[in-house]
């Protein structure tokens, strides 16, 4: 079931991640706090038009120069105990003393060091092309990644919106240091893992989640919306990736909702667990995992996946459940034809649930030979025309 964007490694940027962890949670946290702020770059308009371009951006929409900073923040992990967590701030530099807001979703990744505030990579160019279209632009990194503590809880939607309603609260008071009042509307937005928690996200501000926020538009891209399709299509190896999306999510949610005792009884080669712990990079977690499912899974496992029960029966339904909503603003999913990952299918399921639901949905084929990363980069500049007409 590990179905979102594809691994893609990223150089890391600037210093040891273990080394940036600034502060550790208090007794009693106030969620959302932040604890630290480091400098990541600073772009002017024409770096950015080159840097953009470099990540297969279109960068016709750059205006104004941005400053990129690492931010700390309190929130709580899956469990609901304190902890924190690291997000990249990024902040147009354009006079605007009440900036629009956007949030950036990333997708998969199991490497802590591959987040947009840590590592140059296509996150942090997502989030420089929001903001140097002059909307101060937050991107979470969950938690367990970046420089928060632990291991990170893959598709978990309840803790992926709490880390994601922190970080736009630490932004929010960064910002407000520096005399800015943020418009309190969010543009949500992501990519593969990123669009599932794009319409989690929409949901829990929408229904109030902080008070000083509002949805002001929701644009998905190619979200793994019903995992347990995935889940049942990966068993298949119909799912490109599908071997390491099926092994990472295994363990993820085994340490939240415990499915085995002993990683032998779901894993071929019990090793496999400890390449997701966070401290793996892709070129450690590619070659060590086998080619196929069945080299995979035990026979055990998979009949337990082909047929769920229980905790297991309850989560997928529960991950599946994103799109179960009626949005206020109208949303736009991006997909396309050619994505082997999470599947135009899946995409079309979301927007087929949003319109039971009587909200405003338009699903957007990108194309057949458009596949699952490329998806993003056509998406985005879409994206961006669409929420400066908001």
């Amino acid at each position: 079931m590990t179905f979102t964007t594809r691994l893609t490694a990223a150089v890391l940027c600037g210093a040891v991640v273990a080394a940036s962890v600034p502060a550790t949670a208090s007794a009693h946290p106030a969620r959302g706090s932040l604890l630290d702020v480091v400098p990541v770059s600073t772009l002017d308009t024409s770096q950015l038009v080159t840097y953009l371009g470099d990540h297969a951006l279109d960068a016709s929409r750059v205006r104004f120069a941005v400053d990129a900073k690492r931010i700390t923040y309190r929130t709580i992990d899956a469990f609901g105990r304190p902890t924190t967590a690291s997000a990249l701030v990024v902040l147009p530099r354009n006079g605007d003393r009440t900036p629009r807001q956007a949030t950036w979703l990333h997708g998969t990744t199991g490497y802590r060091g591959s987040v947009a505030s840590v590592a140059d990579g296509n996150d942090r160019a997502a989030s420089y092309l929001f903001a140097s279209a002059g909307y101060l632009t937050t991107a979470p990194d969950y938690l367990g990644l970046g420089t928060g503590p632990g291991f990170h809880p893959y598709v978990d939607v309840k803790s992926t919106v709490t880390a994601s309603v922190d970080a736009l609260r630490a932004a929010r008071e960064h910002a407000t240091s520096l005399g800015l009042r943020p418009d309190r509307r969010v543009m949500i937005t992501g990519h593969s893992q990123g669009g599932h928690a794009a319409m989690a996200l929409g949901e829990a501000v929408q229904n109030g989640a902080d008070r000083h926020l509002e949805v002001g538009a929701l644009a998905p891209i190619g979200g793994p919306f019903k995992p347990s399709l995935l889940v049942d299509k990966a068993l298949n190896g119909e799912i490109a990736n599908g071997v390491a999306y099926m092994a990472y999510w295994t363990v993820a949610w085994n340490r939240l909702f415990r499915l085995y005792d002993t990683p032998a009884e779901v894993f071929r080669d019990p090793s496999v667990e400890a390449l997701f712990d966070g401290e793996h990079r892709n070129e450690d977690i590619f070659p060590n995992l086998p080619p196929t499912m069945p080299e995979l899974l035990t026979d055990d496992y998979t009949a337990r996946l082909r047929h769920p029960t229980g905790v297991l029966k309850a989560k997928l339904r529960e991950a599946d459940s994103t799109c179960d909503w009626r949005p206020r603003v109208p949303v736009t999913i991006y997909s396309s034809a050619g994505d082997r990952d999470t599947l135009l299918e899946t995409s079309a399921y979301c927007d087929r649930r949003l319109k039971q639901h009587h909200a405003h949905s338009t699903l957007v084929d990108l194309g057949a030979d458009v596949n699952h990363g490329r998806a993003a980069k056509l998406a985005l500049p879409q994206i961006l025309a669409a929420f400066d007409r908001t």
